[in-house]
């Protein structure tokens, strides 16, 4: 068994583990039922990848999306690990391929989605090809309160059963409820070894806009971003479309992505997306679960999400990198009354439509805060945090003011016109506006008409907006869509409870600067030009480019200025594959052509035995012929010293026993080695 430290920087290049990572690994490699929750971004996939590296047999992943699978695969063979997935995609040849793999031994982890544990012909080859593990990728599908609901996922449990091997479970996304379903579908309820690793993503500014010419707040938005890659997520398939053209004729060079499009369009803008640097994707939800881009720079969100875990999940696709990503959500009254209606008006039983409404009421008061949004945000996780210093309400804290009046009078005038209308109707009779319809109906002669003129209307506009986002009323779908209150508003309305609100957001609502350059200005060019390589590279070899390197990666590249071969292997994302295959080539971007390095020394790269190596070769090299010159020709191999390198043998009879030595070697060698390791 491999030692997973050691596989950590050989193959992905990392030289220690992120914060949470080691012990989900240790737990899983020791073969125990696991269950972690990990924020996007945060490695979950090296969680399993690497357990299954140093495991016998094969693991089994399984995982919700083409795109996603195929991108995991690609990185793995990338870094040098063989990896396969049996899709609905795959050509015979690609399938073909993954078999003689498997038959072969060489695999080790095999992905595959849910719906083929439906064929009767996996159980047996799972148990043929000696599966070991299965690891489950956004577990959170086996819920029906999780955000993507995939019935197949609850044939896993089954599949675990018969095979009789450990499970890794693994989702960024879930709250309690949908923890608690994942454990009894998939554990058949006996409590897994579980990792809560924190839902925060610190490297992200969140932001919250209340609508105002919402196409003008995205392009001034994109257009501060411009020549960054960004997602914008509509509520419609229509609005994907328009915007994009919007965008288009800014200059920005978008696209747009829906469920209606032909498969093949949409499997064309997931490939422009991947590969190409700098594009917008318009898209409705269906876009970015499966795509596994970790240089997305910024999300934001033309309508109001669903609910809080499906907003999350949503921005989490931005800054996987780590390094620094923007959000902005725009979001109004109208956003709230179809999302309530789309509630309403669905088929769900009554407890869950009124999960769904308690779901809808915490991403409503994360739009509506009045401190923090990352408080609020770890807070409906369960989670508890100071001020982040990186939200839009930490840049600039909410205006607030004691709004218990002003409340009490917009429910008084719910009540005493029936229920029976909507905002715009309410706020003509608060503000005392001598409509037709007010003088139609009377409302003109209401005790509550014209008590509200303190206020302007786009101030009641405001208040009523946060009225239903604190879910103090609600519109009826049986009434068009007309206010009526529930019962939290009640102890307001009977003077038993006060609230404050925000004052109105529009007019004083400042446009926020992008984050700043991903590097110093002197390093710049460099980054640009090693992006320019590594654009070249994958064009060649068909994949896309952060499967070369990441951003992140070329960032460290372009300011620490690696000029060898060591000190490339340092970088964090090098591993050996990726050192042997680009290593010498990103070195010639930065310094000038490199020099090339036999394979055994490759090998050492990096690690404290490369350059007793060379102190090692230089001695073989000087002696070859004796001390005098004249001797026999005599030479170690460049694997033998390699081994010496590793191995630091401490006296001649452990270096003769080195493969490759030998009693003639060790006499003419020997002493000046072990001097060469001393000093080492």
């Amino acid at each position: 068994m491999s030692e997973p430290q050691t596989l950590l920087h050989s193959i992905f290049g990392f030289p220690a583990f992120r914060p949470g990572q080691e012990e989900i690994v240790d737990a899983v490699l020791a073969g125990r039922n696991t269950l972690a929750i990990m924020p996007t971004g945060g490695g979950k996939s090296l969680c399993f990848q690497l357990p299954a590296l140093c495991r016998d047999g094969v693991t089994v992943v399984i995982s919700p999306l083409i795109a996603l699978m195929r991108d995991q695969v690609r990185a793995l063979r990338a870094a040098g690990v063989e990896a396969g997935a049996l899709t609905s995609g795959n050509t015979e040849e690609e399938t073909e391929e993954v078999f003689s793999a498997l038959d072969a031994g060489r695999l080790k982890l095999l992905y595959m989605a849910p719906e083929r544990l439906a064929s009767a012909a996996t159980l047996p080859m799972l148990r043929r090809i000696k599966t070991t593990l299965i690891a489950v990728d956004e577990a959170h599908c086996v819920s029906q309160w999780g955000h993507d609901f995939r019935p197949d996922y609850l044939r896993i449990g089954d599949l675990r059963r018969s095979l009789g091997v450990p499970l890794a479970a693994f989702t960024a996304t879930a709250d309690e409820e949908t923890r608690a379903e994942i454990v009894t579908r998939l554990f058949d309820g006996a409590a897994p070894a579980t990792f809560l690793r924190g839902f925060d993503r610190p490297n992200i500014h969140l932001a919250f806009a209340v609508k105002d010419t919402p196409r003008a707040q995205i392009l001034r938005f994109a257009a501060a971003r411009k020549g960054r890659s960004g997602i914008v997520y509509c509520a419609t398939r229509a609005k994907t479309e328009t915007l994009a053209q919007a965008l288009r004729e800014e200059g920005h060079a978008a696209c747009f992505y829906h469920g209606g499009m032909d498969p093949e369009a949409r499997r064309q803008v997931e490939v422009r997306f991947q590969r190409e640097d700098g594009l917008i994707v318009v898209a409705t939800v269906a876009f970015g679960m499966g795509i596994d881009k970790p240089d997305i720079r910024w999300v934001a969100h033309a309508d109001l999400p669903k609910s809080i875990e499906g907003y999350y999940q949503e921005i989490g696709r931005a800054g996987r990198d780590g390094t620094p990503a923007e959000t902005m959500t725009l979001y109004g009254p109208d956003d709230i009354r179809l999302r309530r209606s789309q509630i309403d008006e669905g088929l769900a039983p009554p407890d869950r439509k009124a999960a769904d409404h308690a779901r809808l009421n915490a991403l409503l008061g994360l739009a509506e805060a009045m401190k923090c949004r990352r408080q609020v945000l770890l807070g409906y996780f369960g989670e508890t945090a100071g001020p982040c210093g990186n939200c839009d309400l930490c840049d600039r804290p909410a205006d607030l003011f004691d709004a218990t009046e002003a409340v009490r009078k917009a429910l008084s005038a719910i009540l005493r016109t029936g229920e029976w209308f909507g905002a715009g109707h309410l706020i003509d009779i608060l503000t005392g506006s001598q409509t037709e319809k007010m003088r139609e109906r009377g409302h003109d002669k209401l005790p509550t008409f014209a008590v509200g003129r303190d206020l302007s209307k786009a101030a009641w506009g405001a208040v009523f907006r946060q009225m239903m986002g604190r879910d103090l009323v609600r519109p009826d779908p049986d009434r068009h869509g007309a206010l009526r209150m529930t019962d939290a508003a009640r102890p307001i309305l009977r003077g038993e409870e006060s609230i404050t609100l925000r004052r109105d957001t529009i007019a004083s609502a400042q446009p926020r600067a992008a984050v700043r350059a991903l590097v110093a200005d002197e390093d710049a060019p460099l980054l640009s030009a090693l992006k320019a390589k590594r654009r070249a590279l994958a064009e060649a070899a068909g994949v896309p480019a952060y499967v070369i390197f990441p951003d992140r990666t070329l960032i460290e590249m372009a300011e620490t200025r690696p000029t060898d071969l060591d000190g490339m292997a340092g970088i964090t994302g090098v591993g050996a594959k990726k050192l042997e295959s680009y290593g010498a080539a990103f070195l010639e971007v930065i310094n000038g052509a490199a020099e090339a390095l036999h394979p055994q020394r490759m090998r050492l790269a990096g690690r404290p035995a490369g350059p007793v190596f060379d102190r090692l070769a230089d001695v073989q090299l000087a002696l070859s012929r004796g001390e005098d010159g004249t001797g026999k020709y005599l030479s170690v191999t460049h694997s033998t010293l390699r081994l010496i390198a590793e191995r630091r043998p401490g006296s001649l009879s452990d270096l003769e026993r080195i493969q490759g030595m030998g009693e003639q070697k060790v006499e003419r060698f020997g002493q000046a080695f072990l001097d060469v390791l001393r000093e080492a």
